[in-house]
């Protein structure tokens, strides 16, 4: 992402630029206050954002928030990513109808290392400190979390919707879960965190952040909250296991195919949210004709992503497949492992869930819907089988494409 000098910008313009996309600031005048005192003493703010490593690949819907952060570091205030390695082994319930199952200190790690090569495609590296929540939250004693469990009420941790949905329902809520937000909160006083940022489904968790720093004598982080960009789908949020995803590390062809597969309705949110691009040429592209209009959204991301090249690239490839009805130039093996097959047979269900990482009742509707081809004859017969000798074309929607091999 390009960097551009801001570092002369009033508070007052501060706050507006980082005002687009937001859903809502706890609160807006507080956020100005400590704007100006940063720019009158000359100290940055102090701006947090804690990531629970439980899904390494970051998608456009994290980088909502990472692009945030990355606003505050174009104006010269610090920006400190907390990887949640101590909470990860809790596992955040925010939303969660069940307990969620607590990762080992071994996962946690992986997935770590995996977020930090990844996060630095758009925050600047030399402007961001990463620091782990363990180097604190480890060496507490029993003492220590009943200190501070005693700063806040049951009754003001009830207050989230989900644990109060769950008691209703007679489903299980652990007390290590009603620990999480403290813990959480607790990031933010041993940083002297000024602002903290999150999506709106971490809300309550920030929020308790607030109360906990006047518990300790701070002065209360100013809260920012972005909203959930929804996924491919527009119905769901963006997230990996649903299949609804574009990967800020997935190659310039597939980011490009998925962002024109999206709504109408979903470029207005996509363009704010996504680009860096000026809402007043937004509301011009959107006025014109819709393709066009998501040509250029799906541009600026690969363009963001993979550079100006890369972006033009992909844009000639997926015109060539798309309006010339070609197959794409490069198309990846699918490696169909010897137990998939039964008499050498491949089920056609099977090749499809292999190709898109899903189930099979994710495949069936696929096929029942005419969204799949082999070797360019579209399949709807969900039982149908054929024999793999290796080269077949799988085509899954209008972006996916597999040449299937033994494996």
């Amino acid at each position: 992402m390009p960097l551009r000098s801001k570092i002369d910008a009033t508070p007052r313009e501060q706050l507006e630029a980082l005002k687009r996309g937001t859903d809502s600031i706890v609160s807006e005048e507080e956020l100005l206050e400590r704007l100006e005192k940063s720019q009158r003493e000359g100290v940055p703010l102090k701006v947090k954002l804690g990531l629970d490593p439980t899904a390494p690949d970051i998608h456009l819907g994290t980088a909502v928030v990472l692009r945030k952060l990355r606003q505050f570091q174009d104006f010269g205030h610090e920006v400190v990513v907390i990887i949640g390695d101590f909470t990860a082994m809790i596992g955040d319930p925010s939303g969660k109808s069940e307990v969620r199952r607590q990762l080992s200190p071994e996962e946690v790690k992986a997935n770590a290392r995996t977020y930090e090569e990844q996060y630095t495609k758009i925050l600047d590296p030399e402007r961001t400190k990463v620091v782990f929540n363990s180097e604190w939250l480890w060496p507490m004693n029993f003492y220590d979390v009943v200190h501070l469990a005693a700063k806040a009420t049951v009754a003001r941790v009830l207050e989230r919707d989900d644990f109060q949905k769950r008691l209703r329902e007679g489903r299980p809520l652990g007390v290590h879960e009603i620990l999480y937000p403290l813990c959480q909160a607790y990031d933010s006083v041993v940083l002297r965190a000024d602002v903290e940022m999150g999506g709106t489904d971490q809300r309550f968790n920030i929020l308790m952040g607030r109360d906990l720093q006047r518990e300790y004598g701070q002065p209360p982080q100013v809260a920012l909250f972005m909203p959930i960009l929804p996924g491919l789908d527009g119905v769901q949020k963006m997230s990996k296991s649903l299949g609804n995803y574009v990967g800020i590390s997935e190659p310039p062809d597939q980011q490009f195919g998925k962002l024109m597969s999206i709504s109408d309705d979903l470029m207005p949110m996509y363009f704010e949210l996504c680009t860096d691009i000026p809402m007043d040429e937004v509301r011009r592209l959107l006025a014109g004709h819709p393709m066009e209009a998501k040509k250029r959204l799906a541009r600026e991301v690969v363009r963001m992503y993979h550079g100006a090249e890369a972006a033009e690239r992909a844009q000639e490839e997926f015109e060539r497949v798309h309006s010339q009805r070609a197959l794409p130039e490069e198309i990846p093996d699918l490696l169909v492992p010897e137990s998939a097959l039964k008499d050498g047979k491949l089920w056609i269900v099977r090749a499809v869930a292999l190709l898109i990482g899903s189930g099979t009742g994710e495949a069936r509707r696929l096929i029942q819907g005419g969204g799949v081809s082999l070797n360019g004859q579209r399949v709807t017969d969900v039982d149908m089988e054929f024999p793999l000798t290796g080269g077949e074309i799988l085509q899954v929607g209008r972006r996916q494409f597999a040449r299937l091999k033994r494996g």
